[in-house]
């Protein structure tokens, strides 16, 4: 495989992580911007808020609009890359994210920055299946393929937990503006390091399928329905008007795809995929995971910001115990996997994430310290489902399909990040208030807000437990990286 740069072409597959690091380091930094991004402004809206002169409901629709857009179209631009070309796709992607980002000098109205944050999901949603995609790609070895998609977890983990903490701090030195300004350099490096190091797609590793637009629509309006729907129930009440079209048209829309979808010859989604256990155990199995990792990283916002009155910074900080026992978890949960085999090790998984979250239901009573020690757990648990799980079901997908297995990967976590945010978001309204306070909490609702932590996490538990648990259950006893 040769590529049109002046460097020497470099080969399909790579020996080793250390051989590969230009294709890595670029997928890792395009990989790193497009989650930080989901989390990032979040610190800023009060800001913001106060420079546009906007109100509440519009700053909801600041962070909405790119998590909509960005999960809604999540199938159909693996759909595309599978059809096009993974490293083109990824390619336009990054300069549409990096241009689009420079236009926020131009915002002047919340209508404005709500209309470049969808752009910039849009944009997202055609990055984040494809990284992941060609990071499988570059290795023939099952193991580094393994390694290198923890390392990828490893760096998505760490956008999403550092948003608000690298937020606060360039906050406190720059303009709010310039949160995203800085995305279009890292899209720029991101794309030489992806043109440089990354083979240009066969066209045996593609398929010659007409895309499947009836379908792209459909899913589109499923998926983008029913995460809205969520975050409706949570700020409109689960019976207002809004929140039931919502719910009411996402099962239209999801009954229209499934019915197209097998009628068409050409279908975006193969809905027969889902009778190997591996393709329907690995995604319900990562919404699990996403459901977890969500709830506790939106509990733990409010528990550290509000209840313990920490800054932004502090609070970030405070989330490092997960990035590092993410790191550190490695080696165990690749001897689990080697040892017991994929379903084993997935069910071990699953125990460490339901544990941890009833641990976690006790430790918002105890401090720092017991908190820390639910959130080692909970990583271990994580890393152990999320990693096994993503090369499991990319691994079970068709040659020419892996954008679109990704693609899944990644929805099935939006998914359960949603539906994360939702269930927390809902039951401290119901428990506590719907309305937190500014300011310094008094011990009355401290101890509230604590109690309702303590069911949120119990409720959690179980949802998680018998979620990751019953994915887990239907993977084979293969003890390698690879499924049949």
């Amino acid at each position: 495989m040769t590529t049109t740069t002046a460097l020497p072409a470099p080969s399909r597959t790579y020996p080793s992580l250390r051989a590969a690091w230009i294709p890595m380091a670029a997928l890792c930094l395009a990989f790193f911007v497009e989650m930080v991004d989901n989390t990032l402004l979040s610190i800023a809206l009060p800001t913001i808020g106060r420079d546009l002169g906007s109100g509440t409901a519009a700053l909801q629709w600041v962070t909405g609009a790119y998590a909509l857009t960005f999960g809604g179209l999540l199938l159909t631009a693996g759909s595309m890359a599978d059809r096009l070309g993974r490293r083109r796709v990824l390619l336009v992607g990054l300069a549409v994210f990096g241009l689009v980002s420079l236009c926020v000098v131009a915002v002047s109205t919340a209508g404005e920055l709500i209309a470049l944050r969808a752009v910039l999901g849009i944009a997202a949603a055609a990055m984040a299946p494809i990284t992941n995609s060609l990071v499988f790609r570059l290795f023939d070895d099952k193991a580094l393929r393994m390694r290198a998609i923890t390392v990828m977890m490893v760096v998505g983990m760490s956008g999403f937990v550092l948003g608000p903490l690298l937020g606060g701090t360039a906050l406190a030195h720059v303009s709010w503006e310039w949160l995203l300004v800085v995305n279009a350099p890292i899209a720029l490096i991101a794309a030489i390091g992806v043109r440089l190091g990354v083979p240009a797609d066969r066209p045996e590793d593609l398929t010659n399928d007409r895309l499947d637009l009836p379908g792209a629509v459909l899913s589109i309006t499923t998926i983008g329905l029913a995460c809205w729907s969520l975050t409706s129930g949570v700020l409109y009440g689960w019976l207002s008007a809004v929140t039931v079209a919502s719910v009411v048209g996402a099962i239209v829309a999801g009954i229209g795809f499934v019915l197209h979808e097998r009628r068409t010859a050409e279908p975006m989604l193969d809905l027969k995929l889902f009778s190997n256990g591996t393709v329907r155990g690995a995604s319900i199995a990562q919404i699990g995971t996403a459901i977890a990792m969500a709830g506790v990283m939106f509990g733990l916002i409010l528990h550290f910001q509000f209840a313990y009155g920490w800054s932004p910074v502090k609070a970030g900080l405070a989330n490092l115990p997960i990035i590092v026992t993410m790191i550190a978890a490695t080696p165990f949960s690749e001897w689990l996997a080697k040892r017991y085999g994929h379903r084993i090790a997935c069910l071990v998984g699953a125990a460490f994430l339901g544990g941890s979250l009833a641990g976690m239901s006790w430790a918002v009573f105890h401090g720092y310290a017991a908190i820390a020690a639910c959130m080692v757990l909970m990583t271990i648990g994580l890393r152990t489902v999320m990693t096994i799980c993503a090369v499991a079901l990319v691994d079970a997908m068709p040659a020419n399909r892996t954008s679109i297995g990704t693609a899944l990967n990644d929805t099935a976590q939006e998914v359960g990040t949603s539906v994360g945010t939702a269930v927390i978001g809902t039951m401290i309204a119901a428990l506590v208030t719907t309305q937190l306070p500014d300011g310094v909490w008094s011990s009355d609702l401290v101890q509230s807000f604590f109690h309702g932590e303590r069911v949120t996490y119990a409720l959690l538990a179980v949802v998680v437990g018998l979620v990751a648990g019953y994915g887990a259950s239907t993977l084979t006893d293969s003890r390698s990286t690879e499924e049949p």
